[in-house]
């Protein structure tokens, strides 16, 4: 073991080698004094990074974060109703002129600024066995995209589409802003690989990052675990951080002060997802509600997916997840509709009101209530069976005063990419079946033929999104050619 020194620096003067006496106060106004109990084993560099450390944190936030939510833990919660048929457009009662207007309005809103799209990058790609942003992650697709690099290419694909519709015609004319949200694990590494892919043909000033922020990590009985004897361990808050994030960056004012009106937000892991979707911003735009979400179809009543309910009877509209809800619940049929009651999977695509935005990154702050997540944390007993304190994205649901759900096809728009190779679902495999298959019915829909020299359950074709976004303009393209799968078609 090092010898302790006698002192050690703080802005370059000599301290004593007790610790701060104020701080030691601060720390047990809040319960947390053990956080210097190894203070004597330190090096005089080392008390300096703990006294930082110990600074850098909001005490008195952190505090109320860690009461709300151990309090709130095995409280009853509001009887859960399902969700009205009314308040979703499901594909089915969709017409050909809906989609159209809807598809209209939303170009329109895009052409005159009005739309963000908002990233929740915040992870690696750990799970898929890589230390990169999962962001980077390249699924094997002909191309070799990286999952950033499919959605840079969908915005712009966007912006031309929307260009082409407006009166000015110039896709120089309707840049679409993208905020993307990172971690302290991955902000650095995500604005490199931007920057060395030149941004994947978009503007870099149009391409704003930001960081979540990160809470320590605590044990049951709320107190800090030392990931070492100098260094509190801390976590993510989750993608529910995302609204503190926006409003601690002032990226809530620089959206106002852009002219932005709508936000659309999505996690980065989603093959499918149609980034800045003209349709879904059109339906949002006209149903006039403050927070909207894509929805799924569960699949069968036992899959691991969270869904949209009413908390109480006219409650608001909320996400229950799959351990949540009772077995018996969730194999209940609606008799009307043939389809299980609690059917509608949230799978992280929604839309929301700026004003929306700025209520719900006050609201969430002020109740101070955080999912508890009992995992393995890296501390200086070694790993040690600890709490994370996360908000989720869809916490902002039961803030809003008018909502709507609207039904996608997971076939279309849902391939999430989460576990890696070998998994049963949810892998780069798995989503790049999708992807290829989606691809292939949109080419022979166009005209298009295929050959294979394997069979084509296996394999597809992928259409760049540079050059179609929902399997639209591809006719010029595809009408009597034919394609040998798997192969990339673009410009």
């Amino acid at each position: 073991m090092r010898e302790p020194t006698a002192g050690f620096e703080i802005n370059g003067l000599s301290s004593p080698a007790a610790p701060p006496q104020a701080l030691v106060e601060r720390l047990k106004d809040y319960g947390q004094e053990d956080a210097f109990s190894l203070w004597d084993e330190l090096a005089s560099d080392e008390r300096n990074l703990l006294v930082k450390e110990i600074e850098g944190i909001d005490l008195p936030r952190i505090d109320r974060i860690i009461r709300c939510s151990l309090q709130s833990q095995g409280l009853p919660t509001a009887a859960i109703e399902p969700v009205s048929e009314s308040s979703v457009s499901t594909v089915e009662e969709r017409t050909l002129e809906e989609r159209e207007r809807w598809w209209k309005m939303g170009l329109k809103a895009i052409a005159g600024g009005k739309l963000a799209v908002l990233l929740l990058s915040g992870g690696q790609g750990t799970r898929l066995g890589s230390s990169d942003p999962k962001g980077c992650f390249n699924i094997g697709l002909p191309s070799g995209k990286s999952l950033f690099q499919l959605q840079a290419e969908r915005i712009l694909c966007v912006q031309r589409l929307a260009a082409q519709a407006s009166n000015e015609g110039s896709p120089a004319s309707v840049p679409i802003h993208w905020y993307i949200m990172t971690s302290p694990f991955t902000d650095d590494a995500t604005r490199k690989f931007f920057e060395s892919h030149k941004y994947f043909g978009l503007e870099a000033d149009q391409i704003t990052f930001f960081q979540q922020g990160t809470i320590p990590c605590i044990s049951k009985e709320g107190r800090f675990i030392m990931e070492t004897p100098y260094r509190v361990a801390k976590a993510p808050d989750g993608n529910g951080g995302v609204y503190s994030a926006l409003k601690s960056s002032r990226l809530l004012e620089d959206m106002a002060t852009r002219g932005i009106k709508y936000i659309d937000c999505y996690g980065v892991d989603n093959v499918l997802v149609r980034v800045a979707d003209p349709a879904f911003l059109g339906y949002f735009i006209d149903r006039g509600v403050a927070a909207a979400a894509k929805v799924v179809r569960k699949a069968y009543p036992q899959e691991k997916v969270g869904v949209f309910v009413r908390r109480g009877k006219g409650g608001p509209l909320t996400v229950v997840e799959y351990n949540e809800l009772d077995s018996s619940l969730a194999s209940v049929i609606n008799q009307e509709t043939g389809r299980l009651r609690y059917c509608w999977s949230n799978v992280c695509l929604h839309m929301f009101t700026l004003d929306f935005l700025n209520q719900v990154a006050n609201g969430l702050e002020k109740d101070s209530i955080y999912h508890l997540a009992e995992k393995k944390i890296p501390s200086v007993l070694g790993y040690t069976m600890g709490l994370k304190l996360e908000q989720f994205i869809f916490d902002a649901f039961p803030y809003a005063p008018t909502t709507a759900l609207f039904e996608v096809s997971r076939e279309e728009e849902f391939a999430p990419v989460k576990n890696a190779n070998g998994s049963n679902f949810d892998t780069p495999d798995s989503a790049r079946l999708l992807v290829l298959r989606l691809h292939t019915r949109w080419v022979i829909a166009a005209g298009g033929f295929l050959t294979h020299s394997i069979p084509l359950y296996a394999t597809g074709v992928e259409v760049s999104p540079l050059c179609s976004y929902a399997g639209e303009n591809l006719e010029a393209v595809c009408r009597g050619r034919t394609f040998h799968a798997p192969c990339e078609i673009a410009f």
